[in-house]
């Protein structure tokens, strides 16, 4: 599987954990990520990423999304 296919199964596999742990449809998990950059920051630490498990890197993109200011998009 070539690297961009292994990123895109990965953001893929954080969209649909995100939408479980807090209890909202796909779709509007897609706008959340998609309106404030995680697809590319997913892209962007794949190195790092790639060799940890989903739930610390979404555990990751919760801080990344705090440090950008927006609150409660993800609750920890």
């Amino acid at each position: 599987m070539s690297e961009n296919m292994q990123i895109t199964y990965m953001q893929t596999r954080l969209v649909r954990l995100a939408a479980e742990q807090e209890r909202i449809p796909i779709p509007e998990m897609v706008k959340v990520f998609d309106r404030f950059g995680v697809f590319r920051y997913i892209k962007d630490m794949w190195e790092l990423f790639h060799i940890e498990g989903d739930l610390a890197v979404l555990d990751d993109i919760r801080r990344y999304l705090a440090a950008k200011g927006v609150p409660n998009v993800l609750s920890a």
